[in-house]
């Protein structure tokens, strides 16, 4: 018997729920999942021949000989500069995270599919019941069929389509019929095609409906198998091998420079500042923590249907996806709590009741808007709607410094009246004013359409009209 690995993909989301002081430290001492769990070998490595290199220089190497090897180490460290490790490793696990994700939610889930089927396919009899049980059947083993072709795990669960028959998927009579239809490219689309047969005669025999009923059915179908499919080709086009190669390429050559280029040299004239010896590179390891531990992730989620500790747990998706659709398709099937007035039924305002625990949230407001407390200054003048009179909309002021073509919104000279001519901004008489506020700056500018519009024969245009903008600017 092989010794049973059991693996489970990390998850600390309660250990983050709540922002806290080193929230994130705790997490830091955790070894399963961990990026010390993936690097530690790398690291291993690389401090081992960084101190065969030490070694060498400070008591193998002869004066000459440490000269050169002072040089090679001075020219390594300038030219590591010239190799763009963050610009290649952002972008390439960008790339990774985006399409490790997207994998994640294409995996086929038969619950909308399952409602569907319940609610759609009628019969409290053995063969309604058989009928939604075979539907749903169907698509979990179209499931089976496509995990086991891109994940290692399904695969050593079911090593053979005898063992998928052994499991419940398929039946004998269904594995024979299925090995009897040829074909060069993977199968896992044919209980799609069974379901879609099945549904037809379903309909055909009264038990769905109407044709939304089918319709509904098989567009639920449709996306699962659209989302099965998916899957094959993210397994079957890898991101292209020259970028993977780019990547590592660059990677493991920086540090490899870094195994010369960074070495603690003797004291040679022009480099006063590198005589400190502190014999561990204690940078050069962090940045070899960091750079290489950015490519491990990107190795690690690459392909997310393997065996390492944050891969997908597609065998424990397989057994819920099969208990959760029978017992909805079967078991709940017609089979309702009985309907009773709820607890509000009187009430006009529904009010949960709040524990001690979470009180408080009952004296916080509920939120209207971003705009709902903005204060707007009450004056009946600015107010009052504006609209367009007979003049033409231009700005003339614009025109005149600018000469640029008028502007398609409202004039300056349509903003300073009413649709009455009556004049809405008024200009201060003097400073002595009644209204005049010594806090306040009044600029007037009085706009006259008769200094910048002339016909041909430099003419005022009789339908010309004039405003008065005034812009009050509170003083601090």
């Amino acid at each position: 018997l092989l010794p049973l690995r059991v693996v489970m993909t990390i998850s600390y989301t309660l250990k983050v729920a709540d922002a806290r002081f080193a929230g994130f430290s705790k997490l830091l001492f955790r070894w399963k999942g961990s990026i010390y769990k993936l690097l530690y070998k790398e690291f291993i490595v690389f401090i081992s021949l960084y101190s065969i290199f030490s070694v060498m220089y400070r008591y193998f190497l002869s004066h000459e000989q440490k000269i050169l090897f002072e040089n090679v180490a001075t020219y390594c460290d300038k030219q590591t500069s010239l190799i763009p490790m963050s610009f290649v490793l952002g972008f390439y696990v960008t790339l990774i995270i985006n399409r490790w994700w997207n994998q994640y939610t294409n995996i086929p889930l038969p619950d909308q599919l399952m409602c569907v089927v319940s609610s759609n396919v009628h019969g409290v009899d053995e063969r309604g019941r058989m009928l939604r049980r075979t539907l749903i059947r169907y698509a979990n083993l179209s499931a089976v069929l496509i995990l086991r072709s891109i994940s290692t795990r399904v695969r050593k669960r079911f090593p053979s389509l005898e063992h998928v028959v052994e499991a419940g998927f398929m039946t004998r009579d269904e594995l024979k019929k299925f090995e009897s239809l040829y074909s060069d490219f993977n199968k896992y689309w044919i209980p799609c095609v069974w379901f879609t047969n099945l549904a037809a005669q379903a309909r055909r025999e009264g038990r769905i409906r109407d044709d939304v009923a089918l319709r509904l059915l098989m567009d639920e179908l449709n996306q699962h198998r659209a989302k099965c499919s998916l899957l094959f080709h993210y397994d079957w086009i890898s991101i292209p091998l020259v970028y993977t190669q780019v990547v590592t390429i660059a990677v493991y050559s920086f540090f490899a420079f870094c195994l010369i280029g960074r070495q603690f040299l003797g004291r040679r004239p022009g480099y006063e500042e590198d005589n400190i010896d502190f014999y561990v590179p204690i940078f050069t390891l962090l940045q070899f923590f960091f750079y290489v531990g950015w490519l491990k992730v990107a190795e690690q989620i690459i392909n997310p249907f393997g065996e390492d500790d944050d891969d997908f747990e597609t065998n424990k998706l397989i057994d819920r996806n099969l208990q959760v659709s029978f017992l909805s398709v079967d078991d709940m099937y017609q089979n309702l709590p009985p309907i009773e007035k709820d607890k509000y039924w009187n009430e006009s305002t529904a009010q949960p009741p709040y524990t001690i625990a979470t009180a408080n949230e009952t004296h916080k407001p509920s939120f209207l808007g971003s705009t709902f407390d903005m204060r707007v200054i009450d004056s009946p003048v600015l107010n009052r709607h504006v609209e367009q009179d007979s003049c033409q909309m231009q700005t003339p002021l614009l025109n005149r410094f600018l000469n640029v073509a008028a502007s398609p919104t409202i004039s300056l000279k349509s903003l300073g009246r009413s649709n009455r001519g009556v004049t809405l901004l008024w200009k201060r008489a003097d400073s002595s004013s009644s209204n005049f506020q010594p806090n306040e700056l009044d600029l007037v500018t009085p706009i006259n359409e008769e200094d910048f519009r002339y016909d041909d024969q430099h003419k005022p245009s009789e339908s010309s009209c004039t405003g008065i903008i005034t812009l009050k600017v509170p003083q601090t």
